[in-house]
């Protein structure tokens, strides 16, 4: 049984996150557990993934280095999502503060070039990243 969609295409924050994430080289979007989940191959981020229990339906999930997930922790506008968050994933509460889309392209990017085959990194880095741009 399909989940039932849990998202609107008309959410400002979705729109802004779409533009970034489809900017990627071969990025693609789908639905899944009736999130929209943005991929390379394979999912490089979500968006509205929360916490059993605590639904962040305004969020942002990405895979970061192990190296910076816990000073991501630190932040309180940050979390360990239910699910995916053993994985290494954490997410953003885009509800807490003004987005900051610089830094959220930024760790779209890091995400990316976690899961994303070395042809993607290649013409990431010899096109430039959409955090290269202004977000």
């Amino acid at each position: 049984m399909a989940h039932p969609r849990m998202y609107s295409d008309a959410d400002p924050l979705l729109q802004r996150l779409r533009t970034l994430c489809l900017a990627f080289p071969e990025a693609t979007e789908k639905e899944a557990f009736g999130r929209p989940t943005f991929r390379c191959g394979k999912i490089f981020a979500y968006y509205g993934q929360g916490q059993s229990g605590r639904p962040r339906e305004t969020s942002i999930q990405v895979l970061p280095e192990a190296d910076e997930r816990e000073a991501l922790l630190a932040d309180p506008r940050f979390y360990v999502p239910s699910y995916i968050g053993p994985y290494g994933w954490v997410g953003l509460d885009l509800s807490l503060a003004p987005p900051d889309w610089q830094e959220i392209a930024e760790l779209l990017d890091s995400s990316y070039r976690r899961i994303a085959p070395a042809r993607c990194v290649a013409a990431l880095d010899r096109d430039g990243s959409p955090a290269d741009r202004d977000s």
